[in-house]
């Protein structure tokens, strides 16, 4: 029988007809056609996505990227034939076992990191919290150099950030830090486990604690790191994750809230879903068993429960499609995280030569990294120049990134943007001007990795 099948992965799906050596029985069940598409998809994955071999100079090492195989793709269309193109059984799953991994009770995906960002900080304005909950002006402490979703969602709920240095090296505010950071109005410390490598959870959580603030882990960038052998995600209150293709795992776009507490799920949920008071999953009604017996607001008694509302919230869900690539990535985890710290130690090791050129970067103390990234900076002493060290990788296909933001405070979007800075600056503004990473993802190779070596030892030896 004639199926549609693609001869290259930049073809239309629509384009594409050839006759299948595999032909279709009349009759068979809807699970073993599945199973014959499934063997289709196996196929279609080696014929399209064969890699041709690392010649230096020549092929690109980016600097992240998604690493598959057919069982991605297999899921992926397993989850697109049963044609629930919302959130489903594939989302329940993935997020039943990210839990787990995580070390809490409750994960609630979404469609981004940056929108879990967003509902983490505007979780903790809810009215749910009472007396607790963070109110306009309130601050929360933040650090200058990073992304700027982790500071985007204190300002979009009317909050002031509280801007703390980070130190080189482990480019991670110490608790230190953070407890001098803390004003009569201070309320919640949010910040990042900068490139996978984690700040002292343990040790801010301690503080948190004694000053009653709020804590939320960005772990966007550090998915399997942890502290004291604890996950990171399971010491703050709230804490995120993101899956764009980037990051540890992936389902293309994607992310997920953390955290341990009921009420806190329950907001979350709410302001991700509409703003919903209603905790019924899609497709599903009167789970709470009294759907038309509610009487909340000033809304008549009975009024239905699904179309009642408890907070001004957004449609930020993610479709089971996304979750089905995530629950066969999670499989991988693991491994991928092991690949991502053989090859920062790999760099290390090799790198010691240019000491003197560079801060290397460090583990925080008690800590077991997930690096997202190896950043270098270059030390004032040093003659090399970052513009130029960058432009030369980038010629010999070697692709870098700066450290996200950089100081955020000299970024054109926060001029103007109500603030507090604790302590100096002065490390920020390094980053800003001399700090750089390279990828240690798991599809870099031994190969590629000499090569970023050899890149940046003959670069120093000339410009010195």
């Amino acid at each position: 029988m004639l199926v549609r099948i693609p001869d290259s992965a930049s073809r239309r799906l629509s384009d594409c007809f050839y006759t299948c050596d595999m032909p279709m029985e009349s009759g068979m069940t809807p699970d073993q056609i599945r199973e014959q598409i499934a063997l289709l998809v196996a196929q279609y994955y080696k014929a399209a996505f064969s890699t041709n071999e690392f010649q230096a100079g020549v092929s690109e090492i980016p600097v992240t990227g998604k690493v598959f195989d057919e069982r991605e793709m297999q899921s992926l269309v397993n989850s697109a034939l049963d044609f629930w193109l919302t959130t489903g059984r594939f989302a329940a799953e993935f997020e039943n076992r990210f839990a787990d991994v995580m070390g809490v009770r409750h994960a609630l995906l979404c469609n981004s990191g940056s929108s879990a960002n967003l509902l983490a900080m505007s979780a903790l304005t809810s009215p749910r919290l009472r007396d607790r909950a963070l109110r306009e002006g309130d601050e929360v402490i933040t650090t200058a150099a990073g992304f700027p979703t982790t500071v985007n969602p204190i300002i979009q709920n009317r909050l002031v950030p509280v801007f703390v240095d980070v130190e080189l090296g482990t480019y991670d505010p110490s608790p230190e830090t953070i407890e001098a950071a803390i004003g009569p109005r201070t309320r919640a410390i949010m910040m990042a486990h900068t490139l996978g490598n984690p700040f002292q959870a343990d040790r801010i959580r301690e503080i948190a604690d004694r000053h009653d603030l709020f804590l939320v882990e960005d772990a966007c960038d550090a998915v399997g790191a942890s502290v004291g052998g604890k996950p990171v995600g399971s010491f703050g209150d709230l804490a995120t994750a993101s899956f764009y293709p980037a990051h540890h795992i992936t389902m293309g776009e994607g992310g997920c809230v953390l955290t341990n507490s009921g009420v806190l799920k329950q907001v979350v949920e709410s302001l991700r879903d509409w703003g919903r008071d209603c905790w019924c999953a899609p497709g599903t009604d009167n789970t709470c068993g009294r759907r038309f017996d509610w009487e909340l607001g000033t809304l008549p008694h009975g009024y239905d429960h699904k179309y009642i509302y408890s907070h001004i919230g957004y449609n930020l869900k993610l479709t089971d499609m996304q979750a089905a690539v995530g629950v066969a990535q999670l499989d991988k985890l693991q491994t991928f995280v092991a690949q991502r710290r053989q090859n920062f130690a790999y760099l290390l090791r090799q790198l010691q030569d240019l000491e003197s050129h560079f801060v290397f970067p460090a583990a925080t103390a008690g800590s077991e990294p997930s690096w997202f990234g190896f950043p270098l900076t270059i030390r004032p002493e040093s003659e090399i120049k970052r513009h130029e060290l960058i432009n030369h990788l980038e010629s010999k296909k070697i692709r870098t990134r700066l450290l996200f933001g950089g100081n955020l405070l000299q970024q054109p979007a926060y001029q103007g943007v109500a603030h507090r800075v604790s302590g100096e600056l002065s490390n920020a503004k390094i980053i800003a001007t001399s700090t750089f990473w390279v990828g240690v993802y798991p599809a870099v190779t031994n190969k590629m990795l000499d090569h970023i070596v050899n890149e940046l030892s003959q670069f120093c030896v000339n410009n010195s």
